[in-house]
């Protein structure tokens, strides 16, 4: 094929994404590489991730789910506001009463049942991943607990839509289901929530003075991230 050189038009300073959490995603812009590039991921899109590490990342993200309802549990108490109390309300309840029981449905096609993966021992990964974000968020308010949570929530579904659109998510991936959740409508609005949550509470509760503590945290989740995917990997 015929290859062209065409000048890239980079646009002007004015219609950068000046975003709060752009910013933040920019700020450990190595790490969210790392993190969404990781070899599990593309083991996840080539297929050839080890079941095994994919059997203990499945036991262990059930754990996860439920420290990360309780983040969202503390979510409430640290909302200022009443609609800051509703959305974290709807997230708590939405993970308890839809995501656990979708995930517990898709981890017994793999053969885990929900009584094996709630006996299961953390890994130190989870422990030090989920603590992390709780610790956060009492130490700090509700946006210091949302950018601990936001890699999480955004940064699957930015792994989810970058796979399916190199045809990770067909149904001859034996990991295509968890590919196409990831990367499917509703999921990508839960991402897009979160943004404009990031955002808001940006508006409210930020300020320049508080972008490096912010960018900090969002960093070390990240990093946390990279590390509960390297937790899958070793398993194999």
């Amino acid at each position: 094929m015929e290859r062209t050189t065409k000048r890239i038009e980079r646009p002007p300073p004015e219609a950068a994404d000046t975003s709060l959490f752009s910013r933040l995603r920019d700020a450990c812009a190595v790490e969210w590489q790392a993190y969404t590039d990781h070899a599990f991921v593309r083991g996840l899109g080539d297929g050839s991730l080890p079941e095994p590490a994919f059997r203990h990342y499945l036991g262990q993200d059930y754990l996860f789910l439920i420290q990360f309802a309780r983040a969202y549990g503390l979510a409430v108490y640290k909302a200022g506001a009443l609609d800051d109390m509703r959305a974290a309300a709807a997230s708590l309840s939405a993970i308890l009463d839809i995501e656990m029981e979708l995930h517990v449905k898709f981890c017994a096609g793999w053969g885990l049942s929900e009584p094996e993966m709630a006996a299961l021992p953390e890994d130190s990964a989870t422990t030090a991943y989920t603590r992390y974000v709780l610790e956060t968020g009492i130490a700090g308010d509700l946006l210091d607990l949302h950018a601990a949570l936001a890699p999480c929530i955004v940064g699957y579904a930015e792994v989810g839509a970058a796979l399916a659109a190199k045809g990770g998510g067909d149904s001859d991936n034996r990991y295509g289901e968890w590919i196409a959740m990831y990367a499917g409508d509703e999921y990508q609005q839960v991402a897009r929530d979160e943004v404009a949550t990031i955002e808001r509470l940006g508006d409210r509760r930020g300020g320049e003075a508080r972008f490096e503590a912010l960018a900090r945290t969002f960093r070390a989740a990240t990093r946390l991230e990279v590390d509960f995917w390297q937790m899958g990997l070793d398993a194999a």
